[in-house]
């Protein structure tokens, strides 16, 4: 005789108003290839703007916070003196006349590049016969290297056998001594960096050009238009987010630029053509007994200034972009 055993029922258990089912806990999701991709993609990037960019630039930021020695440079010991460097800065008679001289270096050397590049830019873009050959042409200032350029214009502006002078003397102009005298010296490097800078300029604002439709300038010509009024109300505002672009990486450069006065001048005579980037070398390297300290924080204030620029320039393209 079989006995059935019975299970006894069990009565659901109420459930309380208002309570939420219990979710189960979330699962972490396993990156996908893609994602593994990606990452392997960004590594060589962010590895190599860590090492270039960003430990110079805290080097650089530790360098004008400590008072550094030849001795310390080495060891690593040097004490901490915070913005006492940039005290000396700011006191040194050199700092007025260096930012003077950065200012209207970059200034002048802007206008000028920016000038002549978008008119040689506007020429080019008539497309007549050797154009393409006449602007190769133009790209050569632009290849050459830094050294090589100066030197060049060293030699031309030179005030006894130099060409410049040799052709002021033939329309009965007497010489000038564009590199060895302080009323001369600061235009000498500014003329020499405006034909480094007119090619980049000519090169950019050239492939602005190329994006406008030619439509706009038969529907201006048809309306009348002249040549003047057809570059200043279509060629001039459609260039506006190339201009913006081409200025901010012109004055990034000019800002920094060492190599041409350094080769033709040095920074004199008496400091007439010292920049921030020409003082910063000789304080932390042309001197016997370097001042890395106050070198770095020159150099630091450099930065700044690109940085604010940039700034200003992110937020108008932004005002420009919700209008």
């Amino acid at each position: 005789m079989s006995h059935t055993t019975q299970v006894p029922h069990r009565r659901p258990v109420p459930r309380k108003s208002g309570a939420a089912p219990t979710a189960p806990p979330p699962q972490r999701r396993r990156p996908s290839s893609q994602q593994w991709a990606a990452w392997a993609f960004l590594a060589p990037v962010t590895l190599y703007l860590a090492l270039f960019y960003a430990y110079p630039l805290y080097r650089n930021i530790d360098l004008s916070l400590r008072n550094y020695t030849v001795r310390s440079f080495v060891q690593g010991d040097a004490p901490f003196t915070g913005l006492e460097n940039y005290r000396i800065v700011f006191d040194d008679p050199t700092f007025a006349p260096a930012l003077l001289h950065t200012v209207v270096f970059t200034a002048v050397c802007l206008v000028f590049q920016y000038a002549i590049g978008l008119a040689l830019a506007v020429f080019f873009n008539q497309h007549f016969r050797l154009s393409a050959t006449l602007r190769a042409l133009f790209l050569v200032p632009w290849l050459l290297p830094l050294i090589v350029s100066a030197s060049t214009w060293s030699w031309m502006l030179n005030s006894d056998s130099g060409i410049v002078n040799a052709a002021l003397h033939a329309v009965g102009i007497g010489p000038v001594n564009w590199l060895t005298s302080p009323s001369w010296s600061l235009t000498s490097v500014i003329i020499a960096n405006i034909w480094i800078g007119v090619p980049f300029n000519l090169v950019v604002l050239y492939s602005g050009l190329q994006s406008i439709p030619t439509s706009l300038y038969e529907a201006a010509a048809l309306d009348g238009a002249s040549a003047w009024q057809r570059f200043w109300r279509v060629t001039f505002p459609l260039l506006r987010p190339v201009s913006a672009i081409t200025l901010l990486l012109g004055l990034v450069y000019t800002l920094k630029v060492f190599d041409i006065i350094w080769i033709m001048t040095k920074g004199g005579p008496a400091e007439s053509s010292t920049t921030f980037a020409t003082w910063s070398y000789q304080l932390g390297f042309g001197n016997l007994l370097p001042a890395f300290g106050p070198g770095a924080a020159v150099g630091n204030l450099l930065v700044v200034a690109a940085l604010v620029f940039g700034l200003v320039y992110v937020r108008v393209q932004r005002k420009q972009a919700l209008s």
